[in-house]
Formats: structure tokens, sequence, C-alpha cells
């Protein structure tokens, strides 16, 4: 990060774009948007949803040796305190509308990662009874294919989402 002093007669340093510093004075002039995606991406609280063999990978991901929290990542087992939903495995009909009552119990705003080939497509299960891919009842933010994603995978998903939720602009009032 390059720092670049503005001419002016505050003598604002700007940071990045769109974030400048008081020296100083110990202020910090942003816009409003910047500060509510900022604390929104820095502080994930996924709604786990393990429901085959990517669950497992995604519990090693939560784990010591991975270390979510650096991220701000907690995961949370009610929807009410979670803001990202993570389906990790495949769906099937008759678990589709149990999946889709968690989302919307979920305050907003809200995010869904499908996590998987399962998840995201459907895989290899062209049944009766699967579900192929959960964009079919849910908005997906995030795709990690894979069977199963590697933890690494996971956490790159987790940081596309952040780094999604870094650009959203004006989510965050009533109007919107």
């Amino acid at each position: 990060m390059s720092s670049t002093i503005l001419d002016g007669p505050a003598g604002l340093v700007e940071v990045e774009e769109g974030v400048k510093i008081i020296p100083g004075a110990n202020a910090i002039i942003t816009s409003l948007d910047k500060v509510v995606n900022w604390s929104r991406e820095s502080s994930l609280w996924p709604m786990t949803f393990g429901l085959a063999c990517c669950a497992i990978e995604m519990m090693t991901t939560g784990s010591s040796h991975y270390d979510l929290d650096r991220f701000g990542i907690i995961f949370r087992a009610s929807p009410r305190q979670a803001d990202c939903l993570i389906i990790a495995g495949t769906v099937t009909k008759k678990m589709a509308p149990v999946v889709r009552r968690v989302f919307d119990q979920m305050p907003e705003p809200r995010y869904v990662i499908a996590m998987g080939s399962c998840a995201c497509s459907g895989n290899i299960y062209d049944t009766y009874s699967t579900v192929l891919g959960c964009d079919k009842f849910l908005p997906v933010d995030v795709y990690i294919p894979g069977c199963p994603p590697r933890p690494e995978a996971f956490m790159d998903g987790l940081v596309k989402l952040q780094e999604k939720i870094r650009g959203e602009h004006m989510k965050w009032g009533a109007w919107r």
C-alpha cells in the first residue's frame, strides 16, 4: 500500500482509494459503504448445512490447522445469527424445502455458498430425487467446485465472498 499526501488545508493522507487519514487527529474519512462493507466482510458468520461428504472438508477447514477465525469467520448453529449459508453436499428434493426454510430465517443481507460438485450441479446423480444444483431454489453467490473440495478451495471461496461483499453499494439501507 502506498500512501499519497494530498494538497489542501487539511493535509490528508490517502491510504487507499476512498480512504483518507487526517495525520495527528486519529481520524479516518471514508464513505459509509466502505465502513459497513468492511465490518460485514470482517465478521462473516456462516450457517453450516452439511448434507454429505463435503461437510467433512468444511469441518476440517474450521479446525485449528486452517484457523478461519483470523478471517473473522465463526461458524454459527442458528440461522438467526448467521449471514451466510454454506450448502455442503448433495441436496435431495425432500431436503430442498428445509434448506430454503433455513435460508428464509436468516436476516438480510444473506449470502449462499454452494460447496462441492453436488451442491453446484448435482454431480453424477442425475436421478429423480436429486436437485441438480442448489441454484434451482436459492440465489447462490459463490460456487466452490470439487468432489469434495479441499480446505484451500473452500477458503478461497470464502475470500471471494468477502471480495463480493467489499464491492457492494447501498445494500445496508432500508431504501435499497
